[in-house]
């Protein structure tokens, strides 16, 4: 036996422990997603270019924390909840805040913080009861639109910067950058539509699944 083919079974025999979970490659990446979130929250009411900046980093890391789960084979239930809880919590609480420098329009940012956190858990939710160990696993039986937008990784990476970015634009428009923010927002605004467009439809395919779910358990209950 070669000392390669050694270590390799030393290694395969090593115990996976809590620890060893939170310290995989992608999990790191998705802390430092945190962190600069939180850093451009703390910035967001006196540092408009200090905000977009570290909101960007934050956003732009999205792209690299999936690559590295499939690279290392490090893809694990923690990663991807902890991936879509911060893509929530970080678009959630950009709306937020335009909710506040933009106080006329409350129930609309009220209804897109609603839609999202509610298409987005229900769906991770039905995925996870269904068995899957992500919710980007979606089948084009489920849905065409979601498949595509969940498998096809370009799509993914290019409607969640758009969209986004239609939030950082607005938010650029208060703060006196009126013909950057306008012209962003512009472009941005089909993929934003879009991405509302395909909020409902996850919620609506996730509702049924569940249903789905419950019909099936009561099914084998009268068996």
């Amino acid at each position: 036996m070669t000392s390669s083919t050694s270590q390799s079974l030393s290694i395969a025999k090593e115990e996976i422990t809590v620890q060893t979970i939170f310290l995989y490659i992608p999990n790191i990446i998705g802390y430092l997603r945190i962190v600069t979130a939180v850093i451009s929250f703390i910035c967001m009411s006196r540092f408009p270019i200090t905000t977009v900046i570290f909101y960007g980093i934050s956003s732009f890391l999205d792209a690299f924390d999936g690559y590295a789960a499939r690279k290392f084979n490090q893809g694990t239930r923690f990663g991807a909840v902890l991936d879509m809880v911060t893509d929530r919590c970080a678009t959630s609480s950009l709306i937020v805040y335009l909710a506040i420098i933009y106080p006329r329009f409350t129930v609309i940012w009220q209804l897109l913080v609603s839609l999202d956190l509610a298409s987005h858990y229900i769906h991770m939710y039905g995925m996870l009861s269904a068995g899957s160990l992500s919710h980007k696993n979606v089948e084009a039986s489920q849905s065409k639109l979601l498949n595509l937008y969940y498998t096809n990784r370009k799509v993914l990476f290019a409607v969640c910067a758009l969209n986004e970015l239609f939030y950082v634009a607005i938010y650029l428009k208060y703060y006196g950058f009126f013909w950057l923010g306008t012209v962003m927002a512009v472009l941005s605004t089909p993929i934003w539509v879009f991405k509302q467009i395909a909020n409902v439809i996850q919620l609506q395919s996730a509702l049924l699944i569940l249903a789905r779910m419950d019909v099936e358990e009561h099914k084998n209950k009268k068996r």
